[in-house]
């Protein structure tokens, strides 16, 4: 099996056991030091403790790194670390003089350049600049302003196709772009060795092992993702590529952080480009904000959708793209899969924007009593009376009133925010459900749990949702027990 090198880019000073250095050994083949955030570090030492490639990169601020200091004092750094680290990193702007070029071997030169696309057009002269300089590898970062600038590299990669170039689009708008870049060829895939990115939009090396089964290329015969903002913390790339991976499926599920919905669907979905480079589209999963413009831009739409005014779901069926909705099952699966089936229950559903909306329907449409409350008047009762069902304002909530309690606001995302509401009124035996998930549970679980009432995490929510989706885009099922393992809910009832 094919497999792209990883590079793990270092942004903080290792510990002085070399742990962490140690550990990123059998994952990445080249080590970048960052020097301009860690120091000129001694490579002597760094090869004691991880034994491939190193790399020395001196970012300047002109090109997203923090090094601002003379021309005088960044070339003696750079020659200085020439005679010693296996790879020099070369601005294209400002390091290609003379003396320079003269103590960096073209074996050993990494030429990069950062900045503003100007289109494919644009690309190639850059590229067609970089070249008449010789280097072992080039690199071109592309700083997106639209959706349309993500797609500059891939192209420039699929008519390159060569094995020194490596190209990519940086920000959240570009990570999908760096996962799909070695596909068209880029042989190096940067990825930080921490949680702290050495640039925007720069994944974790462990999310990339854990989501991507990277450094490994499986086979790729279509392409599916997440359409969101933000994107960034969903599990569900995890989910659905460690089924495909399970079952043998040819696909490649992505993240989109898309800000703008339209102009992404008309230049990056419906311009067909990626479908040129062989990488044609199979499905989305759709989240907030995007949910209700999925619906208008499908072709058709499930009774579902329609039902909850919003999808979820889009599908390619036959050249149309079809809408559907999974969320309304989510939560009705996730309680009756505790034993507490919906039907006859008095469930609050806390938020009414399109989550809650759609939690509501599914909840009403499965026999409970549905109540929705909301800090925004005007909302709730707009979004109750489309339901047919009560409003509480949020302020007057009382959580002793209800069985179930649904957690359908972004609330929880950040650990520093507040409780959607307090929970000492709830009765004994009350399910508490957050739609919010992280690597641990929010901070509205851990308040349920130490008062005894039972919880639904997010991902067991997640979950539901997602295997009709798995089943829509595949036409497999994704086993029970193999989507509680990849979401790290092996343990969980």
């Amino acid at each position: 099996m094919a497999e792209a090198t990883l590079v793990a880019t270092l942004t903080a000073p290792p510990d002085e056991a070399g742990a962490s250095l140690a550990a990123l050994a059998g994952r990445a083949a080249v080590l970048e030091v960052r020097a301009d955030l860690v120091g000129d570090l001694d490579p002597d030492w760094l090869r004691t403790h991880f034994p491939g490639r190193l790399l020395y990169t001196l970012r300047s601020r002109t090109e997203g790194g923090v090094f601002e200091a003379s021309r005088e004092r960044r070339r003696r750094r750079l020659t200085e670390a020439a005679a010693r680290y296996d790879l020099i990193d070369l601005e294209m702007e400002s390091d290609l003089v003379e003396p320079l070029l003269e103590a960096v071997p073209e074996t050993r030169r990494l030429l990069s350049w950062h900045g503003a696309a100007g289109g494919i057009d644009g690309l190639r002269r850059r590229f067609a600049t970089m070249t008449a300089t010789p280097a072992a590898l080039y690199k071109l970062v592309v700083e997106p302003a639209t959706a349309s600038d993500t797609l500059a590299p891939l192209l420039l990669l699929g008519e390159q196709r060569r094995a020194d170039l490596v190209a990519f689009a940086m920000g959240a708008m570009g990570v999908w772009t760096r996962l799909l870049a070695p596909r068209l060829g880029a042989p190096w895939l940067f990825a930080a060795a921490g949680e702290v990115p050495g640039a925007p939009g720069q994944p974790a090396l462990a999310k990339l092992v854990r989501d991507y089964d990277l450094p490994r290329l499986h086979p790729v015969s279509w392409l599916a993702g997440l359409l969101g903002n933000p994107v960034a913390h969903s599990l569900s790339p995890c989910l659905h590529n460690g089924g495909y991976r399970a079952l043998g499926i040819p696909g490649l599920y992505l993240p989109f952080h898309v800000e703008q919905f339209g102009e992404f669907w008309l230049d990056v979905v419906e311009g067909g480009q990626l479908e040129a480079l062989g990488f044609p589209w199979r499905g989305f999963s759709v989240t907030t904000p995007h949910k209700d413009v999925a619906l208008a831009v499908a072709g058709a739409a499930s009774p579902l959708a329609n039902l909850a005014e919003a999808a979820n779901t889009l599908l390619l069926e036959q050249g149309i793209w079809e809408a559907d909705s999974t969320d309304l099952t989510g939560v009705v699966e996730a309680l009756a899969a505790r034993a507490r089936p919906p039907r006859g229950l008095t469930v609050a559903v806390l938020g009414a924007g399109g989550a809650g909306r759609t939690v509501a329907a599914g909840l009403a449409r499965a026999g409970a009593r549905v109540v929705i409350a909301n800090r925004s008047d005007q909302r709730g009762r707009e979004a109750a009376a489309q339901l047919g069902c009560e409003f509480v304002p949020l302020r007057d909530f009382d959580p002793g009133r209800f069985d179930v309690l649904v957690n359908a606001t972004p609330l929880g995302h950040e650990p520093e925010d507040e409780l959607v509401v307090e929970l000492g009124g709830a009765r004994d035996g009350t399910v508490v459900v957050d739609l919010v998930y992280g690597a641990a549970p929010t901070r509205w679980l851990e308040a349920a749990r130490q008062q005894g009432l039972e919880v639904v995490d997010g991902r067991e929510v997640l979950l539901h949702q997602a295997r009709p989706q798995f089943r829509m885009m595949t036409g497999q099922d994704l086993p029970l027990p193999l989507g509680r393992e990849l979401l790290g809910l092996e343990g969980a009832a």
